[in-house]
């Protein structure tokens, strides 16, 4: 068995969609980055790029290369799932927690959680996604971006 921890930021900025789990969420701003900026998946992809030994998003998808831009975190998630079956390793479950002051998530999560689990090839029930403010406190607090933490156990084939 394998534990892997990822973490990603984005500033939120005017004229972006929010898409947060491969779900476009109505905001008035949206996560800037090369990609959706899908702050969740990239989370998840890291704790699992990481778990597995393979570095992380930023080497497997560098945000240099135009081939990325605008692409679907959930596509390149695809991605990660290939290079974790090569490696003859399989999910588990995955933890994650999403740092916003706005908007409320929770109307969104099972979504989410569906979302990730289609991607991964693992039932719904083995993913679990959690949404906190940081009361008002640092730059998610200050609504100027959005954090995401995971936590992903990998067994092998």
């Amino acid at each position: 068995m394998r534990i892997g921890h990822g973490y990603d930021v984005h500033k939120l900025e005017n004229g972006r969609k929010l898409i947060l789990g491969g779900v476009d969420i109505p905001y008035e701003k949206g996560l800037l980055g090369h990609s959706d900026a899908d702050v969740l998946v990239h989370a998840v992809m890291d704790a699992l790029l990481g778990a597995a030994g393979l570095g992380d998003i930023g080497k497997a998808f560098p945000d240099t290369d135009p081939a990325y831009e605008g692409i679907s975190s959930l596509r390149l998630l695809d991605m990660v799932m290939d290079l974790l079956r090569q490696a003859g390793l399989r999910v588990s479950n995955v933890d994650a927690t999403i740092l916003a002051q706005r908007p409320r998530l929770s109307p969104y999560i099972q979504r989410m959680r569906e979302n990730l689990a289609m991607h991964m090839d693992i039932s719904a029930g083995r993913i679990n996604v959690k949404a906190t403010t940081e009361e008002g406190l640092g730059f998610t607090g200050a609504r100027e971006g959005m954090a995401a933490h995971a936590v992903c156990l990998l067994e092998e084939l």
